[in-house]
């Protein structure tokens, strides 16, 4: 039986993947300045802690949608069959 060599092509991500994977970075990283203060109180909890409970969750969202962007490029540049 003859050795089958298979051949992976690593492409670069998009441009929008890269930006929407970064938004959420950047959102919790540097806007510290920003809303670095315990008052208000929303929900129960100091602004700076909803802040960063909120991007958590806006994290996945974001990746969620950079995966969609990047399937969508992989459909178009796949040869058709």
């Amino acid at each position: 039986m003859p050795a089958t060599r298979t051949t992976m092509t690593v492409k670069r991500p998009s441009v929008a993947a890269l930006l929407l994977a970064l938004v959420p970075f950047v959102a919790m990283c540097f806007s510290v300045p920003l809303w670095d203060r315990i008052d208000p109180i929303l929900f129960g909890l100091p602004f700076n802690l909803l802040w960063l409970i909120v991007w958590i969750v806006l994290t996945s969202l974001c990746l969620w949608v950079a995966n969609r962007v990047e399937a969508a490029r992989s459909r178009r540049a796949a040869p058709h069959r």
